[in-house]
């Protein structure tokens, strides 16, 4: 599977390092300069490409929106047009000093994403953290973090469900794109929990009986 990945900051390589290994091809996009986009690049393979947001959109089956909240209409903007493409986004709208949350329990940022890419095939999910996703494993001894992923979609649904499997991770389907507006809130409880109380690595299981 072809994968553009708009964003280059920890989640983004950490995903992608994950997915190389899996034998998809790779394009990273969006970055402050050319060498860095190359360099985050050059952490995941030899085989990793790089382009523009617009050149990423062009060569994935599948786009990954891996920027920060503040950085998102602009990474829209510069990817043109994403009609009928899969837009796999992992954007949590957090405050720049983790403190909350910009918008959520009326809309969130899924669904914002929604209004500016009307004609694109949205699923989110808040995976585990990056520093996991970069470590030797992602298990959590002999256990795996479960993660929710949502969106109207169906068929997009089912191929994200698989890449976050490839993540080392149980995938949750937690309904429709509306839905974000209570995923989001539960990534930014994992983000207090790690950062603001210093719990570390952390992850969640959904247990069933």
């Amino acid at each position: 599977m072809n994968i553009g990945i708009i964003g280059t900051g920890n989640m983004g390589t950490g995903m992608g390092k994950c997915w190389a290994k899996n034998g998809h091809n790779l394009m990273f996009s969006y970055s402050r300069s050319e060498e860095k986009l190359k360099a985050a690049a050059a952490t995941v393979g030899s085989e990793v490409s790089v382009g523009t947001p617009s050149e990423a959109v062009a060569f994935a089956d599948i786009v990954v929106l891996s920027v920060a909240w503040a950085a998102l209409e602009d990474a829209l903007k510069q990817a043109g047009s994403l009609d009928g493409k899969i837009l796999f986004t992992i954007v949590n709208p957090l405050l720049p000093d983790m403190s909350g949350l910009a918008i959520g329990t009326t809309t969130s940022a899924a669904e914002e994403i929604a209004k500016l890419a009307p004609k694109a095939r949205v699923v989110e999910s808040m995976p585990i953290f990056a520093e996991i996703l970069h470590s030797p494993s992602t298990k959590f001894g002999n256990e795996v973090a479960s993660v929710f992923y949502c969106g109207d979609d169906v068929e997009a649904k089912g191929i994200v469900a698989g890449l976050l499997r490839e993540l080392g991770t149980e995938p949750i389907d937690a309904g429709g794109l509306k839905n974000a507006r209570f995923v989001e809130p539960s990534g930014m409880l994992l983000v207090q929990l790690a950062y603001m109380q210093q719990m570390g690595q952390i992850g969640i299981k959904l247990l069933r009986r």
